[in-house]
């Protein structure tokens, strides 16, 4: 019984040692049910944290959270990120997101506070005036930017640099469009057969009224393109429709099958980060593949070389046959 104790004893003490026990304290606050909306906007199933402030904010609230600096909000990832025991310690000594607010927003005016499908200029004036500027608190009470974590002991350095508030500003819309997205047409697999003996494709995008298309590759069931086709994202953006036809010189061009691209998860990754030339090398986002999609497998958006971008496999839908591979890009306003 004794060297089972010590040997219980000697595994928590290494499981303390990679940090388990602060995640899954970490882990257990967030299942609160106040912690399982965003403390800013009631988004469902927040992501991301700040020790700072001891509250649990979703990806869109995170990028203004990220413009106010880490003296007022540092920004972690709940699932992604590395945490200092005390920054963990400094999130259960707040309590969660109903204790939290319940002194920021104190005196919060009916009307004011934002909802999930808020603007981006919508959030940073909420955000901005319930932790920098402090206004829904009680009168006379003023809280200091260095609680918590930095009373406690300077949090690690990282290579993350938050934004500036005017990265933010980037995706304001400007005459309509919010920002434009390069998608590179990799290539094709295993396409239909809608000749003879094989189909001289290509690829079409759709958004909205903007139509895109590729060059026809001739007799290829396994097409490489490495085409750059641009569209603008307009402030109302839907899906993106993808098409594969079957050029006919004489006749309709065929379908050969297709696939509706979400962008949200691109568009919200570039909300939340800004400037991406900012930052190193990390996954910000994912598009999960499921049942009601036409996704290979997850799709996952990240920076690479300061540039956020998202590789993309689809398996095309209405067809007996046929992927198409392809890459997403970023591109501000």
């Amino acid at each position: 019984m004794i060297v089972a104790c010590k040997q219980t004893n000697e595994f928590w003490t290494l499981m303390n040692h990679f940090g388990y026990a602060g995640k899954k304290k970490l882990k257990d606050l967030l299942q609160q049910s106040d912690n399982r909306t965003c403390a800013d906007c009631g988004a469902h199933d927040p992501k991301w944290a700040s020790p700072t402030i001891g509250v649990f904010i979703c990806l869109k609230c995170c990028g203004v959270h990220r413009t106010l600096g880490p003296n007022v909000s540092k920004v972690l990832s709940v699932t992604i990120d590395d945490w200092a025991d005390e920054e963990i310690d400094a999130m259960i000594e707040v309590g969660g997101n109903d204790s939290a607010n319940s002194i920021y927003e104190a005196h919060l005016p009916e009307g004011v506070k934002p909802g999930p499908d808020a603007s981006i200029a919508q959030r940073t004036k909420f955000i901005r005036s319930k932790y920098e500027h402090q206004e829904f608190l009680k009168p006379g009470l003023k809280i200091s930017s260095n609680k918590s974590t930095a009373e406690a002991s300077p949090p690690k350095e990282t290579s993350v640099r938050a934004p500036s508030s005017s990265s933010v500003q980037k995706l304001e819309c400007v005459d309509g469009v919010i920002g434009h997205l390069k998608f590179t047409i990799l290539q094709g697999a295993n396409l239909a057969i809608r000749d003879m003996l094989s189909s001289d494709p290509y690829v079409v995008l759709t958004l909205g009224e903007q139509k895109a298309q590729t060059t026809i590759m001739r007799s290829n069931l396994n097409p490489i393109w490495n085409e750059e086709l641009t569209l603008s994202v307009p402030q109302d953006y839907g899906l993106v429709k993808l098409q594969v036809f079957d050029y006919d010189r004489f006749s309709a061009d065929d379908i050969m099958g297709d696939a509706d691209i979400d962008i949200q998860p691109m568009l919200t990754s570039a909300v939340a980060y800004g400037d991406a030339s900012m930052f190193g090398d990390m996954q910000i986002g994912k598009w999960l593949q499921s049942h009601d999609n036409a996704l290979l497998e997850d799709s996952t958006v990240n920076i690479v070389d300061g540039k956020i971008k998202q590789e993309v496999s689809l398996q095309l839908q209405n067809v007996e046959s046929g992927i198409i591979y392809l890459e997403i890009e970023w591109i501000p306003p």
